[in-house]
């Protein structure tokens, strides 16, 4: 899953120093919605709620065209069920995003993780892995979690 949607990253949006800040924040948009597909698929089943809660924060807080949401929701149906290597992919979201940005994609992944009314074992592990190779502190992490959870 992670190299497919790196190739997709850098194919699309990679950035560099140069970059605009909307094409830094196109970035981020891509970078969140791989990193939402791979919660909603972290526990033993996909529910339509999970499902809702990725299309929302992909298509009204992002904006993603038509085709970008077809590829990364393709990509989540037919890639592996679990990812083996999270650090190539958070790599790159540490290298191009701010500390804040990077915040926001902890804050969305929690909204994913709540959208079923329960929370997995799988999805906190998840979720704590992600925000340690996104140096999140911890006093972030929580605060995030209290707003997903608040805004569900």
């Amino acid at each position: 899953m992670i190299d497919g949607i790196r190739d997709f990253f850098n194919q699309f949006i990679a950035t560099d120093n140069a970059a605009s800040d909307a094409a830094r924040q196109h970035a981020l948009e891509i970078a969140t919605a791989a990193l939402l597909l791979e919660m909603m698929r972290m526990d033993s089943t996909v529910t339509d709620e999970e499902t809702a809660t990725v299309t929302r924060v992909l298509q009204a807080r992002f904006g993603l065209t038509a085709k970008e949401l077809d590829t990364l929701l393709r990509f989540a149906t037919e890639e592996a069920r679990q990812a083996t290597d999270y650090f190539q992919f958070t790599g790159l979201i540490n290298k191009h995003f701010s500390q804040e940005q990077k915040i926001e994609v902890v804050e969305n992944l929690w909204q994913v993780a709540f959208a079923d009314g329960r929370l997995d074992a799988h999805e906190q592990h998840f979720m704590r892995k992600i925000a340690d190779l996104l140096y999140i502190p911890h006093a972030d992490y929580v605060a995030a979690k209290q707003r997903a959870r608040g805004s569900g």
